[in-house]
């Protein structure tokens, strides 16, 4: 038994859940595959996957061996990728997640020419607001924003932006522009209730720090909604330049009260815990990099 091989079958079994697919995906037969899985368990001793008319279901020791397997098969490609040359471009799979917002307007539309580059790649992009855990989803690499709040993580700041208050054109026709922290008090607010939002927005100038307690009739729990209701004219938020990057080019959005500061916001490589970052992680991180680097008017910021 092809030891490296039999641990491909299964950890694409898990990947694809079923046999065939998995056999479909190997160019092989399934009963090659099954045939590779049992072998696989007879050499452990231990049952790998639970059998039922309603699929397949890893056990215990199954979801283990998974982890380590998938990890050993990324080192060996890693050590093909080298031997061969980064000329030969990237292989497999590159599983990534990011927040849903920042991935429609910054990355997905950007992935078909990451994807050019490396036409034997093959990426699956999961889009959550949360900090999910990334051993567990089986994630090569993680964009965060803002502060991490968990120091073991393995991370690389990639860039960073400013924070606004920001409105429609038709919202300040309505409202007036604020001039001073102190006018918040009197505007409809969107607020994000995740972490990192709230009701307080605190602004800096010269040394003096001024909080303010805004108001608003409307919270939301994602980024997506802070921003159909501000473009839905409901209020002002705080935003990241990242989150209204397309509007701001456009100047269909006005940031306001510029000449006072809000706490910036990071954007972060975050790689799973105790796993060393893969070539296909750190070639697309680079790729991130350039995305963002580019000016707004290309279609990068948010």
């Amino acid at each position: 038994m092809d030891r490296l091989s039999a641990m491909e079958a299964f950890v694409l079994v898990i990947d694809s859940g079923s046999f065939s697919a998995a056999a479909r995906r190997l160019n092989v037969g399934q009963p090659a595959v099954s045939k590779s899985v049992a072998q696989l368990e007879d050499r452990l001793g231990v049952k790998l996957l639970l059998r039922s008319p309603r699929g397949l279901a890893p056990t215990e020791a199954g979801l283990n061996f998974y982890e380590r397997a998938r990890r050993s098969i990324e080192e060996a490609e890693e050590a093909e990728l080298a031997a061969r040359g980064a000329g030969r471009g990237l292989t497999g799979k590159l599983r990534i997640c990011a927040a849903v917002t920042f991935a429609r307007i910054h990355l997905i539309p950007r992935l078909p020419e990451f994807l050019a580059r490396h036409p034997d790649l093959e990426m699956e992009v999961v889009l959550d607001d949360r900090n999910i855990d990334l051993v567990q989803e089986g994630i090569d690499v993680a964009l965060r924003m803002g502060r991490l709040a968990d120091t073991a993580l393995t991370a690389r700041r990639i860039a960073t932006t400013r924070h606004a208050v920001i409105g429609t054109a038709a919202y300040f026709a309505r409202a007036g522009e604020p001039r001073s922290p102190g006018e918040l008090i009197a505007h409809e607010a969107v607020i994000y209730s995740q972490r990192g939002g709230g009701t307080v927005w605190t602004f800096h100038r010269d040394g003096a720090e001024v909080a303010v307690t805004v108001k608003g009739r409307l919270h939301v729990t994602a980024a997506e909604g802070v921003r159909a209701a501000v473009l839905a004219d409901a209020g002002i938020a705080i935003a990241s330049d990242w989150m209204f990057a397309p509007e701001l080019t456009a100047g269909t959005v006005k940031a306001v009260l510029q000449d006072w500061d809000l706490p910036s916001m990071d954007l972060w490589a975050v790689y799973p815990t105790g796993r060393a970052a893969t070539t296909k992680a750190r070639t697309f991180i680079a790729f991130v990099d350039e995305v963002l680097r580019q000016p707004a008017s290309s279609g990068s910021a948010a």
